[in-house]
């Protein structure tokens, strides 16, 4: 059971300017407070807009033989955290969405007409106006959600952090390790193992043709 609409309520809009006549616009400029404190709009731990903070819309409403048409752009500041270097970001997002709010009623289509297959599945991918009223929320979340970046960066060209020791490559770009190819350091083991071992021969041979013709 939907619970009513509330008229005070800065992101339900009234469309009974409009007077349900096909063709007949109105155009709003709003800016209302983001839904969700203290949670973000948009995606949590990743990005979004907190909640709170101002959201521009301009919208456009048209009457259509359905019901009503709305287009419109939604502007706000989102933060998040830049998945490189992991430091706080804040980017500008602009939202474009359109969404039908359909008449309750089948005035202009033809009250009483025979149920026909699909009409359940179809009814239920429609959003009706209430008494006139439609609420933008669910609409600005989604959009919302499409518009911003699943991996956000603080800037293109960001270094991100040091995969050694964690460091800020962007605060110091000249940062490295010395590597040493494993391959080389196996090598290097070899070859000082090889060494060891012919010095302990040497130690431990038997004297030599030399050393018996001496004696």
């Amino acid at each position: 059971m939907s619970t009513r609409l509330d008229h005070r309520n800065p992101l339900v809009f009234d469309t009974h300017e409009l007077g349900r006549r096909p063709g007949a616009l109105q155009r709003l400029s709003r800016t209302v407070d983001a839904p969700g404190s203290p949670a973000v709009l948009g995606v949590e731990g990743v990005i979004g807009v907190p909640g709170g903070e101002p959201v521009e819309l301009d919208l456009r409403l048209e009457s259509v033989m359905e019901g009503v048409l709305v287009t419109g752009t939604a502007r706000a500041s989102a933060e998040g955290e830049c998945v490189r270097c992991l430091e706080p970001l804040r980017q500008e997002v602009a939202a474009d969405f359109q969404e039908m709010f359909s008449y309750p009623d089948a005035d202009d289509r033809g009250r009483g007409r025979a149920a026909e297959p699909g009409d359940d599945a179809e009814d239920e991918s429609m959003i009706f106006l209430e008494d006139g009223m439609f609420d933008l929320e669910p609409v600005l979340r989604d959009a919302v959600v499409l518009a911003l970046p699943m991996q956000p960066v603080c800037r293109e060209d960001c270094a991100g952090l040091c995969s050694q020791c964690g460091i800020n490559l962007n605060e110091d770009p000249d940062h490295h390790h010395d590597a040493v190819d494993i391959r080389w350091a196996a090598l290097q083991g070899l070859a000082g193992s090889l060494g060891t071992d012919e010095k302990d021969n040497m130690s431990g041979a038997e004297p030599g043709v030399d050393e018996k013709q001496e004696k």
